[in-house]
């Protein structure tokens, strides 16, 4: 029999506090106020003094209501009925469509057993050449984007979302503006996107508790369909909000704060998450693309520091680019072999050279005489940036190395690439050299 408790001790923030026995830690409960219902769940245990968190938020809550614990923790409902549809954080339609109670999952499970996965081994194409050609994402990675407020990474997990070659996609958005949901939202379903795609969406005006569903959400939903077979690619933003709201309900309960404020289980909090990428055997995959904003720029912050020590590489997006220098997935080399023989030649390559181009371009600025050789990098890095590194561009793997020799045989002379000679042989544009069939 479910208790109904009717005092509750204190009311601060979103978190109220109730004195309860025979109550887990991460159950619902269900608050009354004035004949209208809210959910909340358990996240702290002392004694008999339950704290939960309030979904909507704590404002109209009476210490006079009464709180029935439902002896059931956070689920979310599992099926194909949730292809085309968008939630909020507490997992109720956003898009006026029905509520769905089918099949209903348990939320925020443990990560995966180790000895149920498989070594990363496919890639997943997205048409942008900055990813497949020179930082190949791959099944069952967990890689954040770092960027800064500002840059277009919401349009370019919204590129991945309409081209990247998986079977479903789930969107779990976090303390979005309201123009950014929309622009998800209509960029989706003009593309035909929606229709493949699960979003999980909290706006900035939203109960800060429900930011810290998201991710919970997104990621049990995605495990289950990968179980199923389905190839599920996460695409989460702003872990940094993310981060703000566990921060916020920390210094609400009044924990002992770590650095910058931030709870001491941090690094405990987004690994519980990230871990959850996994390439099934003899079933599907989850794999993770998080934005990560670094305030001021700074790497160093609580927040990308500790996500860069449980995820396999980053992605940096600086001034609408995806940085040639920094950006690294480290799985990339359990792929890039097997697409195409000069694919990691002339990724090498071609980056060397953009290095020297930037050399270059610091001595020009400096009034430095440029050299012809100069010249050949300035023309180069110039070609490199608008044909390859812009995210406009939108073209498969071959396209963007079959570009890469293009723009090279535009700027230098064979030997001046460095390149194997058998390589340089099989793929240097004939009418580059004068031998045009």
């Amino acid at each position: 029999m479910q208790k109904v408790y009717t005092r509750i001790e204190s009311i601060v923030g979103n978190v109220i506090t109730v004195k309860a026995q025979g109550v887990r830690n991460g159950d619902l409960a269900e608050i009354t106020t004035n004949g209208s219902k809210s959910l909340a769940n358990v996240i702290k245990l002392d004694g008999d003094l339950v704290s939960l968190q309030v979904f909507a938020g704590a404002q109209g809550v009476s210490t006079g209501d009464s709180v029935r614990f439902l002896g059931v923790p956070m689920k979310v409902s599992y099926s194909n009925n949730l292809l085309g549809r968008i939630f909020n954080g507490a997992a109720e339609p956003r898009d006026n469509g029905p509520a769905l109670d089918e099949n209903m999952i348990e939320i925020g499970g443990p990560s995966v057993n180790p000895s149920k996965r498989i070594m990363p081994r496919n890639m997943i194409r997205t048409g942008i050449p900055m990813i497949d050609m020179f930082n190949t994402l791959v099944e069952s990675q967990k890689l954040p984007i770092f960027s800064v407020s500002g840059e277009p990474y919401n349009q370019l997990l919204a590129r991945i979302a309409m081209q990247a070659e998986v079977d479903i996609i789930i969107l779990g958005g976090m303390g979005l503006k309201y123009d950014d949901y929309l622009y998800f939202k209509d960029t989706l379903e003009k593309s035909g996107a929606l229709s493949r795609t699960i979003m999980f969406v909290h706006t900035a005006s939203d109960p800060t508790v429900e930011c810290t569903l998201v991710p919970d959400l997104s990621l049990a939903v995605a495990e289950r369909f990968a179980l199923d077979g389905k190839k599920v690619l996460v695409l989460l933003t702003d872990m940094t909000n993310f981060c703000d709201a566990l921060k916020e309900t920390a210094i609400t309960m009044e924990q002992v704060p770590s650095n910058r404020g931030y709870p001491g289980d941090l690094y405990s909090a987004l690994a519980s998450r990230y871990e959850k990428a996994v390439d099934f055997d003899g079933a599907g995959s989850v794999t993770i693309l998080g934005v990560t904003t670094m305030p001021g720029d700074d790497v160093t912050h609580p927040v990308p520091d500790n996500t860069g020590y449980i995820t396999e590489g980053q992605y940096y997006l600086r001034n609408g680019h995806i940085e040639p220098f920094g950006s690294l997935s480290r799985l990339k080399q359990n792929v890039n072999k097997d697409t195409r023989d000069d694919h990691r030649a002339l990724m090498d390559g071609m980056i060397k050279l953009y290095s020297s181009y930037k050399d270059s371009l610091e001595k020009k600025s400096m009034g430095f005489m440029m050299s012809d050789w100069d010249e050949k990098l300035l023309k180069y890095g110039s070609l490199f940036e608008s044909r390859l590194m812009d995210l406009s561009v939108n073209i498969p793997l071959e396209e963007a190395l079959d570009l890469g020799w293009e723009i090279l045989a535009e700027c230098f002379e064979p030997n001046e690439t460095l390149l194997k000679t058998e390589l340089i042989e099989k793929h240097w544009p004939k009418k580059m050299t004068g031998t045009e069939e």
